[in-house]
């Protein structure tokens, strides 16, 4: 654990969440500012700060996620689909330093991947 990152506080209690599932690897909980009708993440208990510093150790949390990811979705309201939306480092967007999985869907398709380049 990291003692100054939020995904930490949150996983060690010190800061509120949504929380919509836990188990000894991961935690799930609803986006604060949601996207989408159906709009959670999912992280890992440990501090990973993104996939760039993942290594073998980390598969079983990171196989977790995506387990989990499908069951809340389904469970949420989007059994036709959703998406995982993972943003790694700078050029990623990401924008808290803690490996974390946005699951967004919904009844409505959640539209084009990126916006194509001309």
């Amino acid at each position: 654990m990291s003692s100054q990152c939020l995904f930490c506080k949150i996983v060690a209690g010190e800061i509120p969440s949504k929380k919509i599932y836990e188990d000894e690897l991961v935690l799930a909980f609803h986006d604060i500012n949601p996207q989408r009708p159906v709009h959670f993440l999912v992280i890992p208990k440990h501090h990973l700060t993104s996939l760039q510093h993942a290594s073998t150790a980390d598969e079983p949390a990171l196989g977790r996620m995506l387990a989990v990811a499908n069951k809340l979705a389904v469970e949420a309201g989007s059994p036709g689909g959703f998406r995982v939306i993972i943003n790694n480092g700078e050029i990623g967007c990401q924008e808290v330093p803690h490996l974390h999985a946005h699951v967004v869907g919904g009844e409505q398709p959640v539209g084009p991947m990126l916006k194509r380049q001309a």
